[in-house]
């Protein structure tokens, strides 16, 4: 796909240089640093423990079918459950993740929709080409058009989480038609996606511009026993919780190898030097924004950054209520959560609705009128 035919176009030259300077400006920075800590601990920065094998629940089939898709770019692999004849529901991870991150929705939706949990191209079971152009905007987007297509269907219901919203994003200005709602999960609109980067993330401005450099991201993500992970995942850390530490296990092994985050930190080597053109056609499909007041990540007022997985049953219910589901899903196969934590993921959530008027609002200004979204409040004060 042409750039001259999407509704992608690239960033000014000014703002391009501006990201190469600070990249090697906080490059070198975050190099001296590791450095002095290398030498003040140098067996722990170095310690990584070797995974050969997947843990059971990567490979597991409770949860859904383990299928592939062969198409013209990559072999993608995904998690399907329910029954094809239902509306295609497509979940996209985000970063750094897979498809496990929907491990608390799939069985859940199966029901309604013919569910299905993607391991993005670069993660997961999914092939990992390691070339930057590999990930390019376009190509991605015109890879996700293939495996809708490869479903048989002509249209789904998309929600991303992280990474795979903004993909999503780009998604719903490029094909429109191809998607019936889209609901985007602790990520903005990509014209303010970059402006909004918290110091708090773990994957702030300075982290954003330390992997734009070669090689030394990918090495460092291993330090400590690929620490970025478990620092990542911390609300899946109680101490009385095995299956929680059985999922942390799982990223771990899932992102164990250096060729494991190249393809995952060529999204970002790539996204930022893509926008939504200022003149693109203003978004049509139906669209809901969730996130929450501590999610540090993009500074809007919610929950954390993980609202599926920290509050699965308040998040499913939110969502089939959205679709129009009105049943309530079944439980999920996690532990249910505190009262103390449902509360304040609950007064998240409600936050979320209270403030997302203005957030739309903040989008439709800052990006040009590009953004026009049909939304719906969810009332969720009687729940």
């Amino acid at each position: 796909m042409a750039y001259e035919e999407s509704c992608i176009a690239r960033v000014s030259v000014c703002d391009s240089f501006r990201i190469h300077l600070l990249s090697f400006v906080i490059g070198v920075w975050v190099v001296f640093k590791r450095f002095a800590r290398w030498a003040w601990d140098p067996n722990t920065f170095f310690s990584l423990r070797v995974r050969d094998n997947p843990p059971a629940c990567l490979v597991d089939s409770t949860l859904g079918r383990h299928s592939y898709v062969k198409l013209k770019g990559a072999k993608l692999h995904y998690v399907e459950a329910g029954n094809k004849n239902q509306p295609l529901l497509l979940f996209l991870h985000g970063f750094p993740d897979c498809w496990l991150s929907w491990r608390n929705q799939i069985i859940s939706f199966a029901e309604h929709f013919h569910v299905i949990a993607l391991d993005m191209k670069g993660f997961g079971d999914s092939d990992k080409p390691l070339r930057r152009r590999n990930y390019r905007v376009d190509i991605l987007l015109e890879e996700l058009r293939q495996f809708i297509a490869a479903q048989g269907v002509t249209s789904c219901i998309l929600v991303g989480h992280d990474l795979g919203a903004l993909l999503g994003w780009y998604f719903v200005h490029q094909f429109p038609e191809l998607i019936e709602k889209f609901v985007a999960v602790s990520c903005t609109h990509p014209n303010l996606y970059w402006d909004n980067l918290s110091g708090q993330s773990n994957f702030n401005s300075w982290w954003m511009s330390f992997i734009q450099l070669p090689y030394l991201p990918e090495m460092d993500a291993l330090r400590e026993d690929v620490r970025i992970i478990t620092d990542c995942y911390k609300h899946l850390q109680p101490k009385d919780s095995k299956d929680a530490l059985a999922v942390i296990e799982a990223y771990k092994y899932s992102f164990s190898r250096t060729e494991d985050w190249t393809g995952p930190i060529n999204y970002f080597r790539n996204l930022p030097f893509q926008k939504i053109c200022d003149n693109s056609a203003q978004i049509t499909v139906p669209t809901l924004l969730v996130t929450g007041n501590r999610d540090h990540f993009v500074k809007l007022e919610g929950a954390g950054h993980f609202p599926h997985q920290e509050s699965p049953e308040m998040f499913n219910r939110i969502l089939l209520n959205y679709l129009h589901i009105g049943q309530s899903p079944p439980k999920t196969p996690d532990k249910t959560l505190s009262k103390g934590i449902m509360n304040r993921m609950f007064g998240a959530v409600s936050s979320t609705v209270k403030y997302g008027n203005s957030v739309l609002d903040s989008v439709q200004k800052r990006t040009n009128g590009v953004v026009s979204i049909p939304s719906r409040a969810l009332n969720l004060n009687s729940s």
